[in-house]
């Protein structure tokens, strides 16, 4: 798991109480250098992970020092050397050139006609390429297309015009991108668009029928995801397969947009993990991006800067011992070109409804699935939230709270006083809206902070604290005057700061009588009063 991930802290003692807001984040330009996993034991092999098509889009955050480290990291541990690509050029094949695997994991923005060629080239000269895709209408950055889609080539419903509906910036930013049955024809698989939970892919094909890749393999978790329809059986094999027996009403994925299942699970399904052969090289393909996660997210939500939640599913079942078999099938290179002479069994051609025929698909809802929020646009970095990859802009840095009170507040109306700390301000800003209150258990109001003017408020309960000025570092401190409802007498009680109403530290706090309270007993009990509520007065003798 990657370290770097930490939430939020809570600072509590006697006297002070301390509040961060927040976790920290980690936003780079796509020209910013690419992480780097350097293995212990090298096997003089290197693994190319893409994050230049969006694989950072929404909730996702499939990078190698994100959500995809688990995996990133196995693979190290096996010897591979992992590199990233990102960037502002196009993907080609002097950027493949040298690697052994290239992974693309959920791709959110559709490869160009170039990419398309480099990738395909890439894999007839010798290399392994490992397509992750996921379910259909899992659009993350409103474009119109999700993995299933860019990988297929051709978008559900726009096969003759790949831009339908699509605005005059978004057109442009798709130059290069055409329509095509590109997977199909040069892998031999489609990723279908049906969107399938409930259930785990526990039919797995045999080692001898797999090269291997599946020893010691049982089930692998499958949440919201697709499956692959075989169309060339000589150069593509499902190795995973669903339950026969899958219905929509039970196994469809809740927000998916038509029947979800297609064919009833089982091999009419399709295989939800499959591999294929092209040329000299390797392919292999899972329909699905949750077995391959982790539940450490780097980046914040491009749209909106929110914190990601990411599923920790690389440790579920057997996904993630998986994985890394189906790399290290990947990088061995070997010199036979089709399935048909390999002692395997071949798969039979993938039945297909008719509504999955490139030229006869619909959307069955309107793109984008919703608008999105403020002025977000998917080819626009300049709008991407800071702290999300692409922004290059960091999530300013939340403010800090602090509050010191004595060590118990007196009661009977004695005046004491309480100071607030702030750090991780705006040079010389202002804050006019904090207010604070001391509370009982059940809510009620017990305290009145002193006026400027130096009277006290005639009531009780949350009251301005006045202006508070940071320096030039971001630092600010203030010191008001509290005092106690003199008609209330309780053991503890809460003290609560709110900024603009909102609350942002809350401890709990001792009170005590007041020294007047105190003279006012007898004599041992006074005594024994001033020890446990004023311990230095045993000391000076005051």
């Amino acid at each position: 798991m990657n370290p770097m991930h930490k939430q939020g802290t809570i600072f509590v003692t006697v006297l002070a109480a301390t509040i961060v807001i927040g976790i920290p984040a980690y936003a780079e330009s796509v020209n910013d250098p690419p992480p780097i996993l350097t293995p212990e034991n090298p096997n003089e092999k290197m693994v190319l992970f893409d994050n230049s098509h969006g694989q950072t889009a929404g909730q996702s955050d499939w990078v190698i020092d994100g959500a995809f480290s688990d995996f990133a990291e196995a693979l190290a541990d096996e010897g591979y050397l992992i590199h990233e690509f990102r960037g502002t050029e196009p993907l080609s094949d002097e950027a493949l050139d040298g690697y052994d695997v290239f992974v693309i994991p959920e791709a959110q923005i559709p490869f160009k006609q170039i990419e398309q060629e480099a990738i395909a080239s890439f894999a007839e000269e010798g290399g392994g390429v490992f397509f992750i895709a996921d379910h259909y209408n899992a659009d993350r950055n409103f474009n119109r297309f999700d993995s299933n889609e860019i990988m297929n080539g051709w978008r559900r419903g726009a096969y003759e015009d790949i831009t339908k509906g699509m605005s005059d910036e978004e057109i442009e930013a798709l130059e290069g991108v055409v329509s095509s049955d590109w997977l199909a024809e040069e892998f031999g698989v489609r990723f279908r668009y049906n969107s399938i939970d409930n259930t785990v892919a526990n039919s797995i094909v045999s080692p001898d029928e797999s090269f291997g890749i599946t020893e010691n393999i049982d089930q692998l978790s499958i949440h919201a995801g697709s499956t692959l329809a075989i169309m060339n059986p000589d150069i593509a094999k499902g190795i995973a397969f669903l339950p026969d027996g899958l219905t929509a009403e039970e196994n469809k994925w809740g927000n998916a947009v038509d029947q979800g299942v297609y064919h009833g699970g089982g091999v009419a399904e399709g295989p939800y993990a499959a591999i294929g052969k092209k040329g000299l090289g390797k392919a292999a393909f899972i329909g699905d991006s949750s077995p391959v996660e982790d539940a450490t997210p780097k980046y914040r939500n491009e749209e909106h800067g929110g914190v990601k939640r990411t599923y920790d599913g690389f440790i579920d079942q057997d996904n993630g011992p998986f994985l890394v078999q189906v790399v290290n099938w990947l990088a061995e290179q070997e010199s036979y070109v089709d399935f048909t002479a390999e002692g395997i069994t071949l798969d039979e051609v993938s039945p297909l409804l008719e509504m999955e025929q490139p030229a006869q698909t619909t959307e069955p809802q309107q793109e984008p699935w919703r608008e999105p929020q403020g002025n977000y646009r998917w080819y626009d970095r300049s709008t991407f939230a800071p702290g999300s990859f692409g922004s290059g802009t960091e999530v300013p840095k939340e403010v800090e709270y602090t509050v010191e009170t004595p060590a118990s507040l007196p009661l009977g109306g004695e005046p004491f006083e309480v100071t607030i700390k702030l750090s991780n301000l705006a040079k010389n800003q202002t804050l006019n809206n904090l207010d604070m209150q001391v509370y009982l258990t059940g809510g009620q109001a017990i305290s009145q902070i002193q006026l400027a003017n130096g009277n006290w408020p005639n009531s009780y309960g949350y009251q301005n604290v006045g202006a508070i000025i940071a320096d030039d570092s971001g630092a600010a401190e203030k010191t008001v005057t509290m005092r106690l409802n003199p008609n209330v007498n309780a053991d503890t009680a809460n003290i609560r700061l709110r900024n603009d109403r909102n609350n942002v530290l809350t401890k709990s706090v001792q009170l005590s009588p007041s020294l007047e309270e105190i003279v006012t007993l007898p004599k041992i009990q006074r005594e024994l009063q001033f020890k446990r509520d004023i311990p230095e007065y045993a000391v000076t003798g005051n």
